[in-house]
């Protein structure tokens, strides 16, 4: 291995990457004892990397790779969805769609970017997990809007798991996805669920049977970590937590309200107030589809 090796072929080589994503093979391992001895006319090279079947900790599952459909949609918030398709990417075996209505770049809310790899009409239409990420403004647009939700309900209906990060849950809520289960989102907003017929927990990530739902933005890090356990194990959750050298330390303790304080939270609760009382509108306008 070269210094000039990306990232995600280290990853895929050490067994923690995905090799669907890249488009590129696992270097061939040599084979035969003539492969093994040096020649006068080549220096020895290094030994291969350990291929992936040679450690239990980097087994793929057999068969097909697992189908991850990630929504993509304009204004959504970027590390809502950057953080748990990281975590997600460096599985085995698995083929990431990042998923919207045509192939058009998606502006993120702050400023930048994502091009979607797939549309509504070419997705699989099995997938293992359904994500849907959060946002402001852009999360009010696709909660009324016809085609997002029908893309997601007829999605969820097959999904293994069905999940989401911040605000992302309030969209899987107005699809009726989450009447009845436990669920979170961001703090600012987990009131909301309610009028979607869920029950709202005070929880970084919350897992109800089908419905894994993470708190605002950084928690999709510990989402796709918790689908990692669920999708590969806590072995593999491990490897790939280490691998991102996932180990928050900030600088400041304020995630939350209570560390936050409440000068702080005073501020936020009336910054975001319109946004609050439009998706609480949203949200009855939705139910009332069911």
């Amino acid at each position: 291995m070269t210094s000039s090796v990306d990232r995600r072929r280290a990853l895929q080589w050490i067994g923690l990457g995905a090799a669907s994503l890249s488009g590129c093979a696992a270097p061939p391992r040599a084979v035969g004892p003539a492969a093994l001895a040096p020649t006068a006319s080549a220096p020895q090279a290094a030994p291969p990397p350990r291929a992936h079947d040679e450690h239990p900790l980097m087994a793929a599952p057999s068969g097909p790779p697992q189908v991850i459909a990630m929504l993509a949609y304009p204004k959504m918030t970027a590390l809502d969805l950057v953080g748990p398709q990281m975590m997600l990417a460096s599985l085995m075996n698995v083929e990431i769609h990042l998923v919207w209505k045509d192939r058009a770049p998606v502006p993120c809310d702050t400023g930048f970017s994502i091009v979607p790899t797939t549309t509504f009409a070419d997705c699989p239409a099995n997938v293992e997990v359904l994500f849907v990420p959060g946002g402001t403004q852009g999360t009010l647009a696709v909660m009324e809007d016809p085609e997002v939700l029908a893309f997601l309900v007829d999605r969820a209906a097959r999904a293994r798991w069905v999940t989401s990060v911040c605000t992302g849950a309030l969209v899987l809520g107005a699809a009726g996805l989450l009447r009845g289960y436990r669920a979170t989102t961001h703090w600012i907003a987990r009131e909301v669920l309610r009028g979607a017929g869920a029950i709202p927990v005070d929880q970084r990530v919350v897992l109800d049977r089908s419905r894994v739902t993470g708190a605002g933005v950084s928690a999709g890090l510990d989402l796709g970590l918790q689908l990692a356990i669920e999708l590969r194990g806590e072995g593999y959750a491990r490897a790939v937590a280490l691998n991102a050298e996932y180990a928050p330390a900030p600088p400041v303790v304020a995630g939350t309200p209570a560390t936050a304080g409440p000068q702080a939270t005073s501020m936020l609760r009336e910054l975001y107030a319109p946004f609050v009382a439009a998706a609480t509108a949203a949200t009855q306008r939705a139910s009332a589809t069911w």
